[in-house]
């Protein structure tokens, strides 16, 4: 195991995590360099290295911050739904409405990450992962909710979830959320019996 992957957290790894998160939510991953980072934290060149071996374990670091957050938000407003899995597909779009009104909000970390990272790498591969948990999050509801097809329900609201996030950073619409929410309802509502 890489010290990157370790679960120890010195002062000096979070800040350069914490500046890095927002440098490379703010302008990209390509765009910030290791010595802007650096700068940025107020931490040594071998501080950095000595948590973060190469660049592409902060960006796996930062996306499994990003997966901490993303995923307590659609979690926390499913459950806020209460104890309908049908009603909790639906009201997962909730945390898309909030995520879409936040200052700077440059869409989804994952989808952003994915169009700038290499197939196969391991940030490529760290939002695959990312994608297949919500996706199979999604299924369980659909299929405790009695869908007919969770698995395509599940793969259509993923669809939407996603067509959302993107809408909502390339239009800075937040009104997408509402769209989206109400387009999950429609679907839920004609995939599960009633």
């Amino acid at each position: 195991m890489s010290v990157a992957a370790s679960t120890v957290a010195s002062p000096a790894r979070q800040r350069i995590l914490n500046t890095a998160s927002g440098l490379f939510y703010a302008r990209g991953l390509r765009a910030v360099g290791v010595d802007t980072i650096i700068a940025e934290s107020g931490v040594a060149k071998a501080t950095f290295y000595k948590h973060f071996p190469a660049k592409d374990d902060l960006i796996v670091a930062y996306l499994d911050t990003v997966d901490r957050v993303w995923s307590g938000q659609l979690h926390d407003a499913a459950q806020a739904a209460g104890p309908s899995p049908a009603g909790q597909l639906v009201a997962l779009f909730d945390a898309l409405d909030a995520a879409c009104r936040r200052d700077g909000y440059r869409g989804c970390g994952f989808i952003n990450a994915a169009a700038e990272a290499a197939v196969g790498t391991p940030v490529h591969n760290r939002t695959i992962t990312h994608k297949r948990e919500v996706l199979g999050w999604m299924r369980s509801l659909a299929h405790e909710a009695g869908a007919r097809d969770p698995d395509r329900l599940a793969r259509s609201l993923s669809l939407l979830l996603d067509g959302a996030l993107a809408s909502g950073a390339l239009d800075a619409d937040p009104e997408a959320a509402d769209v989206a929410r109400s387009t999950a309802a429609e679907l839920v509502r004609d995939a599960v019996p009633g």
